[in-house]
Formats: C-alpha cells, structure tokens, sequence
C-alpha cells in the first residue's frame, strides 16, 4: 500500500533534495573553516543513495561522496578545502548532490552547494561575495569525488533554548492528526496536511543535528 502512494513522486530528477547549507564559504585566514559539514536528510519513507560531484574536485577532499540514508534520517559529509592559494581567491565552485532509490541508478533528485574561497572573514567583503554568488547562473561542468575516510566532527557549546522549543513544536507538529482522519478527537483546525508534516519532520532533523553536534 505504502509503495502504490508514493510511487508517483518517484519521478526521475522531480524529488526534492534537502541539504544545509547550501553554500559553504572558505576563508584562508581562518583554519577552522577550512573544512565544513554538508547535511543531507531524508525525510521519506524509503531509503536514498547519494552521490556528491564537484566541478573542481582536485581542490576538495569530500568525506563519504557516495553513501546511503535511511528514511527519516540524515547524514554528515565533511568536505575541506585543501588548495588554500590566492589564485583561488573569490571562484565560485560547486557541488551537486544526487539521489536516487536504492533499487534503482536513475537520479530521482539533485540540489547544487555553491563554495567559494575568500582571503579574510570581514563583513564588508563577506556582503558582497553573497551578492555575486546570488547573481552566479552559469552551468558548470561536475566531476565525481574520490572516496574517503570518515573523520570526527568537534564538538561546539550546548544548544540554546530557542532550538528546543522549535524541537518540541516540531514533535508536536508531528504527533497532531493528518487531513482526512475522521476519528480524532482533535479539531479540524489542528489537523496538518502531508506536507506541512514534511516540513516539520525536515526541521526536526536539522535541529537534531545542530543539537548532536553541541
């Protein structure tokens, strides 16, 4: 029953692909943000495999380009930039994450990370390479990653009360009836839709992450 309802969606290129950030911002006088986390959640009910392409892969190292997540979960994939030169200064790269079932090879989905690299991390500079990645539309050629070994994330301060609320009215959001339940003692008005669901369901699991990686 569960495989005729979302059969329909599995349309090549058509599923949306939910990933954050979706732009990574290099800076070469700060080591820290020489590497960055790529989440990539999956918020259905049937397991995804995903590939990472990059248009320039020999000034990257992806961590796990290629892998696999299960439904209602999400996964980490580090990429840090490994060729911090001043010729690479303000270059607009990307990387393209593809999806698809893990019964089949074609592309069910595919969402583009812009990364650039800048020399410093001042405000004024940060503003204005925003508004040319905004303005960037030109397509790229993609390349596939080499694999490689998993490393470990550092840990940051605990998360803030903001963030545990958002997590509790997504739960809630979550256990609340769907349109179309006549037996629920809930009002109608509080009944959510299949996608309003979806979404609550896709900010659980990026608070989840923000709150695993504290």
């Amino acid at each position: 029953m569960q495989q005729q309802k979302r059969q329909p969606e599995l349309v090549e290129g058509n599923l949306p692909v939910f990933v954050f950030p979706t732009e990574l911002i290099f800076y070469a006088d700060d080591q820290s943000t020489h590497k960055q986390v790529l989440t990539l959640y999956n918020p259905y009910e049937f397991a995804l495999k995903f590939k990472v392409l990059c248009t320039t892969p020999n000034k990257y190292v992806v961590v796990d380009a290629a892998g696999a997540v299960k439904p209602q979960c999400c996964v980490d994939i580090v990429i840090r930039h490994r060729d911090i030169r001043p010729c690479h200064y303000g270059m607009i790269d990307k990387f393209r994450l593809q999806v698809s079932e893990q019964s089949q090879r074609k592309a069910l989905g595919r969402k583009e990370v812009i990364a650039m690299l800048l020399p410093t991390a001042k405000e004024q500079q940060k503003e204005e390479e925003e508004k040319r990645i905004k303005e960037h539309l030109t397509e790229s050629i993609f390349f596939e990653q080499t694999l490689c070994q998993p490393e470990h994330r550092i840990a940051s301060s605990g998360p803030s009360l903001l963030t545990v609320f958002l997590g509790i009215v997504c739960i809630a959001a979550l256990m609340l009836p769907t349109l179309g339940e006549v037996d629920s003692l809930v009002p109608l008005y509080l009944h959510l839709s299949v996608n309003q669901k979806l979404v609550a369901a896709y900010v659980l699991g990026l608070i989840t992450m923000v709150i695993l990686r504290t």
